[in-house]
């Protein structure tokens, strides 16, 4: 069953065939909220808002481990994560939607493993390809068929938030290798990899990032909406087609 995790601007998926809500309890506190049950196409899947219904969660307090673990438990396969980035790269300019095949994590204090406690061995995972290969090919598959351009790769910072990034972060990540900058991708990527279940993003760049572009003097906060909105039509339009490239 396909589990999609919605960022900001996309606190519900409306061409989810809703067939029930659920809240549920993990190990590991509340998830950001209720998960929702239904279909794409004929496809099961279950969404979840990253951010609360409300969008009221900010980046930093989100209880990424117990949205995960609530995915696993209620049978997802597979995660495909939405989420809001700035654009380093001079051609992610806003309106672009990536589907990054790396990322660098330079958040802290978040909780990020399930492998924690003591008394058990220590547990190692393997992180050299953070998103799934064949998930990603899935999702550019079906950015084709929904007629959708996508950029096929790009490496994605995770930074802490909630803040916004200054124009000297922006160039230290730059010259990290960055290309888009966004506050969820960790530990989201690897809870997923640690639950053995497949996970890939698709990025949308609502703004260029600090420094660049539109956002040289400041990040105009007012057209973030707009972008938002307009481009996550094209991402709902993307995910509704998973279902038919993977048959």
């Amino acid at each position: 069953m396909l589990a999609i995790i919605g960022g900001s601007g996309l606190t519900r998926l409306a061409n989810l065939a809703e067939e029930r809500r659920e809240i549920v309890r993990t190990p590991y506190g509340q998830p950001s909220g209720p998960l929702t049950f239904g279909h794409l196409r004929r496809c099961p899947a279950i969404f979840i808002a990253r951010h609360g219904d409300g969008h009221t969660i900010p980046p930093h307090e989100v209880n990424y481990r117990a949205n995960v673990w609530a995915l696993k438990q209620a049978g997802a396969s597979c995660i495909v994560a939405i989420a809001s980035v700035g654009g380093i790269r001079a051609d992610l300019g806003p309106g672009s939607l990536v589907v990054p095949h790396q990322l660098i994590d330079y958040t802290w204090g978040r909780k990020s493993t399930f492998h924690e406690g003591g008394g058990g061995a220590v547990v190692h995972t393997d992180f050299t390809q953070p998103y799934d290969p064949e998930l990603r090919r899935v999702l550019l598959a079906a950015a084709r068929e929904a007629g959708q351009t996508v950029v096929d790769g790009g490496v994605y910072a995770a930074t802490q938030g909630p803040r916004l990034e200054t124009a000297a972060e922006i160039d230290r990540l730059e010259r990290d290798g960055a290309d888009i900058v966004g506050m969820t991708g960790m530990p989201e990527a690897v809870l997923a990899r640690e639950l053995e279940l497949p996970y890939a993003a698709i990025t949308v760049v609502s703004n260029h990032a600090a420094g660049r572009g539109e956002s040289k003097l400041g990040i105009r906060f007012a057209s973030l909406d707009e972008i938002l909105c307009q481009t996550m039509e094209r991402v709902r339009r993307i995910v509704e087609m998973i279902c038919v490239s993977r048959e």
